[in-house]
Order: C-alpha cells, then structure tokens, then sequence
C-alpha cells in the first residue's frame, strides 16, 4: 500500500509541476508523513526536483519561455546557495527543519494566493542587474535547500515580483530548480544512502518524470490560475495543520 501511494503521490505532484511549476514541497512533507527522516525525505525529493527540472525546463524553452542566459546566471547564485543550505539544515535540529519547511510552505501558498497572474509592465527587470541576479539565486537557494521547497513555489512569484513574465517566470523556475537539486540531493543522499532507498528513489523518480510529462503537454488545456489556487489553499491548510500539531 506504502509503495502505490509513493507512486501516486508523486505523479500527480509531478504533473502539477509540469502544468505550472508548484507543488514539489509536498514531497518531502509527505515523506515526513510516512515516518522517514527529514534528510532521507529530502534526498528523495530533491532527487525528484531534478528530474522534473530537467523534463519541464526542456519543454518551456521549446515554446520559448525560457531564458536560459538569465536562468543560468541565477543558477550559479543558487548551486551556491544550495550547498550552503545543504550544511544548514545538517546543523540545524530536525524538529527545526521541519518548522523551517512547513513555515516556507505556508508562506509560499499565501504568496501564491495573493499574486495576481499578469505580465510584467515597464518597471524594476532583475535580468538587467547581474549581480543581484546572483545573490537573488544564492538566497532563494540556501532557503529552498535547506527547507525543501524544489523552488518554484518559492522562486516563481518572487520573478514575477521582480519583472519577468509569468509563463517565463515558470520556465525560469523550473531550470533554476536543477541547480538547486543538484547539490541538496548530493549532500542529503551523502547522509543516508540505503538499498531501500535506492529502491525507493527509482520508483518515485519514474512516477514523478511521468507526471511531469503528462503535466507538460497537456498544461495548455488546463485552467493554471485556478489549479494554483487550489495548490495554494491546500498548502496553506496542511501547513497550519502541521505547525499545530507539531
């Protein structure tokens, strides 16, 4: 029952992201949930948030919504970030990790709720300031690692905020979210590496990399503002169930 639910959970988690880039945190609070630690959970999300960076981020730059010269600039800032998240959340006390997660979580879905779906107009653009691009990357980074959340719920409105187009901003996100995964799965796995893991981790990644397939072609045909608001409700009301009953 266990193994099915992994596979369901993160399929549809996937297609969620392959339709509008939200949803990965729910990974890790749903391993949390079936009683794994918090770095075996986030080993195993973000090595899902790879895979789904990759297939996403492949299918937004097709349409043209993607980038890649900023998208790469605010990488590296994020590849640092990460790894300076990944030695965080080692110091840090679980319990700790676990309220630092479902606080992103809470503030990632009131962001979302809030945020208004449109282009950006005529004002400040961060893809004309380099450095702040990186440290923009390097913070958003070093949250995303150390709490769980993949980085587009978290990186996706804050673009937004800062002058990209939302389809773009996605796109963004969603490669950004590649280097983030990269070294926060290294060093969590690096910390907890079993055979039943292992096992584990396969069959999640083949669910997961089906959804975000399926999320990606058929994201044209699905109503997104209505589908983060109901991501963003969702978040908000686990996370506050959480927070109570830690």
């Amino acid at each position: 029952m266990e193994w099915l639910l992994i596979l369901l959970v993160n399929f549809v988690v996937g297609a969620c992201i392959g339709i509008c880039g939200i949803a990965g945190f729910v990974l890790p609070m749903f391993y949390i949930s079936l009683g794994m630690s918090t770095v075996e959970s986030l080993a195993l999300s973000f090595s899902a948030f790879i895979l789904s960076g990759v297939i996403g981020s492949a299918e937004y730059w097709k349409s043209r919504n993607l980038d890649l010269k900023f998208g790469t600039r605010l990488g590296i800032g994020s590849l640092v970030g990460a790894l300076a998240g990944v030695r965080l959340n080692l110091i840090l006390p679980e319990e700790s990790v676990k309220l630092l997660l479902y606080a992103v979580v809470l503030l990632s879905g009131i962001s979302i709720l809030m945020r208004r779906d449109r282009e950006s107009g005529n004002g400040f653009r961060i893809q004309e300031h380099g450095v702040l691009t990186l440290i923009f990357g390097g913070i958003t980074g070093a949250v995303c690692s150390a709490s769980g959340a993949g980085g587009p719920v978290l990186v996706m409105p804050l673009l937004v905020t800062l002058g990209i187009p939302v389809r773009m901003a996605v796109g963004i996100a969603l490669y950004d979210s590649i280097f983030i995964g990269v070294p926060s799965a290294a060093g969590y796995f690096s910390q907890c590496v079993s055979q039943a893991l292992l096992v584990t981790l396969l069959l999640s990644l083949a669910a997961h990399g089906a959804g975000v397939f399926l999320g990606s072609k058929i994201a044209v045909y699905i109503n997104q503002t209505f589908l983060k608001r109901a991501v963003a409700i969702g978040s908000i009301v686990l996370a506050c169930f959480k927070l109570v009953t830690m």
